[in-house]
């Protein structure tokens, strides 16, 4: 699945640190999740979105 997340997190000038704080799980996750190696769990997707205010389609894309 391709997303927006490093494009989105580095609009607000955030380190992977930064989001991973607002989102409650670990850097590493993040890493992974702009990297493409682990797809979001649904609940974790939906607070991505709703962190950015944007619907879920607009930050994860299917490949």
């Amino acid at each position: 699945m391709n997303n927006r997340l490093r494009e989105l997190r580095e609009a607000r000038d955030w380190s992977q640190g930064v989001l991973a704080e607002r989102l409650d799980v670990s850097r590493q996750t993040i890493n992974a999740l702009e990297t493409g190696k682990y797809d979001p769990s649904l609940p974790l997707a939906f607070r991505i979105a709703r962190l950015f205010g944007l619907q879920i389609e607009d930050v994860f894309m299917p490949d």
